[in-house]
């Protein structure tokens, strides 16, 4: 199985290829899924001594880890004001205090591990309307209390200084978050990971499960004998490897084009100091500039993770209201992607038995939990599972409607959201 045809699969670094599992194999760990949450679970615990195996059904970061916006987004889909409202003071306490430290971790990769992924700092969240803009005034203040303190408000004079459009009254400066090459991202920590001795087999994928002690992971070809199992493949995993993951969560699908490649005087007149921006509708819209000065452009939500059948038909229009100065730009590269998502916008962590743990659902923003669930796994399995508990205690909900009428409902429960957002209510 190949990657799609993105921008990010055309312009990945060169690597050496991993094999397929054709034997049955002993480890410590097997990690069921190769993107972001496996990779970085392995690295922890390689570099902790374990010997780990991941299995990937296809290749390296080939799901949401390799496709996706490539925005280093601090906290979760839901922030700790929130959090605290739902699950009380001292889970936002404990989950606050994690809620910068997924970025924290990937720029220590990189560094590390000299990673070539093109890692340019700051982020914006762009504000469309005056309550939008109050709410980003309530969450400067938040963060700070929680120890970023790295942010900068942007009236309407200073948003327009740093994005060209007139779209945007106002907007928040995230020093701390960024954007990146994901999928380069995910080769070099898959190299780190071979470095310290892990072993990745792609076009491996898991087709069942035996738990016990120890659990047994067959694939076509082969089967993996390990003391603990972590499941981590998120929208991609099937639902008939281990069906209790599915029933709390949905996938959903995001579309992303790329433009050809801009002059460097065409892409900086559009995004001066190179942040990358996300918009504060429920339906958000998102975009930065790559290396090669593209503009990479996405937005909008696919029930049920549906291919579409147009992504430049969805997101072209979406792109002309920001910037109507690229009325006419040429679209090199358009493609889809799955996230998970799951009804509370919290991600879900547990065990589905004394030895097999999940992580699963950040619902969007996966770039930066993904790299936090990796090293709450690995402290579980030295021996502390007080971070690991205070994501896994959160309620896990199913999605009304059932298995059969859940897309439906969320379908339409988004469409309300989207005339609040375009009404300004």
């Amino acid at each position: 199985m190949k990657y799609v045809e993105s921008y990010y699969a055309a312009t990945a670094n060169p690597h050496a290829p991993w094999p397929l599992l054709q034997d049955s194999i002993l480890c410590d760990v097997c990690i069921i899924g190769g993107g972001f949450t496996g990779l970085s679970a392995a690295l922890y615990l390689t570099e902790a001594g374990y010997d780990v195996v991941v299995l990937e059904a296809a290749r390296v970061g080939y799901g949401a880890s390799g496709r996706n916006g490539g925005q280093v987004v601090n906290s979760y889909s839901r922030d700790v004001d929130v959090i605290e409202q739902r699950y009380g003071k001292e889970s936002a306490r404990m989950l606050g205090s994690m809620m910068f430290e997924g970025a924290e971790i990937i720029r220590d990769r990189i560094d590390r591990y000299a990673i070539a992924c093109d890692y340019r700092p700051g982020g914006i969240f762009a504000a469309l309307n005056a309550r939008q803009m109050g709410h980003l005034c309530t969450q400067e203040k938040l963060w700070q209390q929680y120890g970023n303190h790295d942010l900068e408000l942007l009236d309407g004079r200073g948003i327009r200084r740093e994005i060209a459009t007139d779209r945007y009254v106002g907007g928040l400066l995230d020093k701390r978050g960024g954007h990146l090459h994901p999928l380069n991202l995910a080769l070099g920590e898959a190299e780190a990971i071979r470095r310290h001795g892990g072993r990745i087999y792609e076009q491996s994928a898991a087709l069942n499960v035996a738990y016990g002690t120890p659990n047994r992971v067959k694939t076509e070809q082969g089967e993996v004998t390990a003391k603990y199992v972590i499941f981590a493949g998120n929208a991609y995993l099937p639902t008939r490897v281990e069906p209790r993951l599915s029933g709390k969560s949905m996938p959903c699908g995001s579309q992303i084009v790329a433009t050809e490649p801009l002059s460097r005087d065409q892409a900086l007149a559009l995004l001066p100091n190179n942040h990358c921006v996300e918009d504060c509708n429920y339906l958000l819209d998102y975009f930065r500039l790559t290396a090669d000065n593209r503009l990479l452009y996405g937005g909008g939500v696919v029930y049920g993770a549906r291919e579409p059948g147009d992504i430049e038909a969805l997101i072209r229009p979406k792109l002309r209201r920001t910037f109507p100065q690229l009325q006419n730009v040429k679209l090199d590269f358009g493609w889809s992607g799955n996230f998970l998502l799951t009804l509370s916008r919290m991600p879900q962590f547990g065990r589905l038995e004394n030895n097999v743990y999940f992580m699963q659902g950040d619902s969007g923003h996966g770039v930066t939990c993904t790299h936090l669930s990796g090293k709450l796994i690995s402290e579980v399995l030295r021996g502390d599972a007080e971070r690991f508990d205070a994501f896994a205690n959160l309620p896990h909900l199913p999605f009304p409607g059932g298995r059969r009428f859940k897309i439906p409902l969320t379908a339409m429960g988004a469409v309300w959201y989207a005339i609040r957002d375009r009404l300004g209510v």
